[in-house]
């Protein structure tokens, strides 16, 4: 029997760390109660003896989730590891697999999805699992656009390709996101579709949105969304990002506008009254339009990549 109680607790530690003995095990070799064996192993850790480590680096992108979740209170962060060399259509398909994997998580019969429009929006269905829920409604949480937008980009397409992956249903929208009049947004709003969109919009359970910045106005997909007179009229307004076209500024507040009159698309409160609001977006140029969403409270899970997310944090 040992006589010196640190060599004792050495052994202790030695046979359960190292040796992978269990209490039970190193209790009759020892001829120590098992009781006893936890107390020294507990000891053993207080005083340094055993010292714990964890190896993060093993874990990928967790200490990056982590902060972002922190900074930002986030429900959840996924960020998907992208090579740099990867072009934009691959990286667009691993955050997709990234959204997949996150509804198994939360799905559950009967739920409203909403979605909006965008080529990374695009990737979404194909992303998508297969889960043992029913009665999935998917509806587009955005008109159509203002000019000649690529079909696969359409808020409609990627709603109803959505919903056959989840085995659901899909509702669509006839409406331009922007009518040229406020009266002529009040007279579409008026018709029995709309109104009970209107009514899913307010009942969404979990929104999957992307996120614009006018940085990128210069693209063609926005030019053939919004068109060259919403653009116009955007220059100057301090605007740093929008999602389903409600635009805010640097600390993520909504910019009240006139376009906001004529569009027909979920309301900020609703949108910020769903459960989980899942934004979808990776360009390092995107990084501070993805911070002040963020700020602002539009989403709460990113799922983006590594490298755009070491930018978002800097903001």
């Amino acid at each position: 029997m040992y006589k010196d109680e640190d060599k004792l607790l050495v052994r202790i530690a030695e046979m359960y760390y190292q040796e992978d003995k269990n209490q039970s095990q190193i209790s009759k070799e020892l001829n120590i109660h098992r009781s006893t064996i936890s107390r020294l192993l507990k000891r053993s850790r207080e005083e340094g003896i055993v010292t714990i480590s964890i190896n993060y680096d093993k874990a990928g992108t967790y200490d990056l989730e982590k902060q972002l979740k922190e900074r930002f209170g986030l429900e959840k962060a996924i960020i998907v590891q992208a090579a740099p060399e990867m072009n934009r259509t691959q990286k667009d398909k691993l955050l997709a697999s990234g959204v997949g994997d996150y509804l198994a998580e939360i799905l559950e019969d009967e739920m409203i999805i909403g979605f909006s429009w965008g080529e990374t929006m695009a990737a979404i269905p194909e992303g998508l699992g297969t889960y043992t829920v029913s009665n999935i409604t998917c509806i587009p949480m955005i008109g159509g656009p203002s000019g000649r937008l690529i079909s696969d980009f359409h808020v409609n397409t990627i709603t109803y390709e959505a919903s056959k992956k989840l085995n659901g249903r899909a509702l669509l929208i006839d409406s331009p996101a922007f009518p040229d009049t406020v009266s002529l947004k009040k007279a579409l709003m008026e018709n029995e579709f709309n109104q009970e969109l209107i009514d899913y919009w307010r009942k969404l359970d979990i929104a999957i949105l992307g996120i614009g910045s006018p940085t990128l106005q210069a693209s063609e997909s926005w030019k053939q969304f919004y068109g060259e007179d919403v653009l116009a009229y955007l220059e100057g307004k301090k605007v740093i990002g929008d999602v389903v076209s409600r635009f805010f500024n640097l600390e993520g507040q909504h910019i009240d506008n006139e376009l906001d009159d004529r569009l027909i698309g979920i309301d900020i409160s609703d949108l910020k009254r769903t459960p989980y609001r899942i934004g979808i977006a990776a360009m390092v140029d995107k990084a501070e339009a993805i911070a002040s969403a963020l700020k602002g409270g539009y989403i709460n899970v990113l799922v983006t990549t590594e490298e755009t997310a070491i930018e978002v944090l800097k903001r």
